[in-house]
């Protein structure tokens, strides 16, 4: 089977779980664009090379076996490395697009304000699940051209949607973390342990393969729950979005 067979096959495998999310929000009314929709999958893709660079930088040989090399590998040098790249980027991102100044403490009493700070988490949110789906794309681009094996593209579903679950959570920390470090760096641990699991689980054949499927799409709907209700620059929908909620 020839390699760019295999590119385009994986690719496909890894933009089912992009073009559901984009129905879906043009289903739901979400406040974004095509263009803009498109500029954070590039975004979410751009984060590929800053993980590949720490990645490459945090190569680190063990002479001894044990649980600690196995650690280092699933929870750090891969889930740490992407993790942060896409915080990265989506904090680049959102300073330039002028969400985070958004995110400033209010009064209590400012009922309008507190509705927009409920805003721009969800949007944070939605536009993380978004980039993690582009970073997938590219890392699909990688896998097939070093394992020319069709027999992983199903798995690439599941892990397209991994990344966007966790993408979802990177997001919400880039709007947080002026006004809540704490729960900005929870969902930052979060979204690597979750990542750093599915990297062990899906290594092993048999029970645990089928669980890390199970783990990629559970955090994935957890996020599709996060998000759920739309956004919209009106207070008074915010409000009635809170109220649901």
């Amino acid at each position: 089977m020839s390699g760019s067979f295999v590119l385009m096959i994986l690719i496909l495998a890894s933009s089912i779980p992009v073009i559901a999310v984009y129905i879906w929000f043009r289903i739901a009314k979400y406040e974004i664009t095509l263009i803009r929709f498109l500029l954070v999958l590039l975004i979410g893709a751009a984060a590929f090379f800053p993980a590949l660079v720490l990645q490459d930088f945090l190569n680190i040989s063990f002479s001894a076996g044990g649980r600690w090399p196995l650690f280092y590998q699933f929870f750090i040098r891969i889930a740490l490395t992407e993790e942060l790249s896409r915080l990265l980027m989506l904090t680049i991102f959102f300073l330039i697009s002028g969400l985070i100044t958004k995110t400033n403490p209010v009064k209590p009493e400012d009922d309008s304000s507190e509705s927009c700070n409920f805003n721009t988490l969800k949007k944070g949110t939605a536009i993380g699940l978004i980039a993690g789906l582009g970073f997938s794309i590219l890392e699909s681009a990688r896998y097939a051209a070093y394992q020319m094996d069709i027999s992983i593209v199903l798995l690439r579903i599941f892990t397209a949607a991994l990344h966007g679950a966790c993408g979802s959570r990177i997001g919400a920390a880039a709007v947080l973390f002026r006004t809540n470090p704490i729960q900005a760096l929870l969902k930052i641990i979060t979204a690597t342990a979750i990542h750093g699991i599915y990297n062990f689980m899906v290594i092993i054949p048999g029970l645990p393969s089928i669980a890390a499927i199970l783990i990629a799409v559970s955090a994935f709907f957890t996020a599709v729950i996060a998000i759920r209700g739309g956004w919209t620059d009106q207070p008074k929908t915010l409000d009635k979005t809170a109220d649901n909620q």
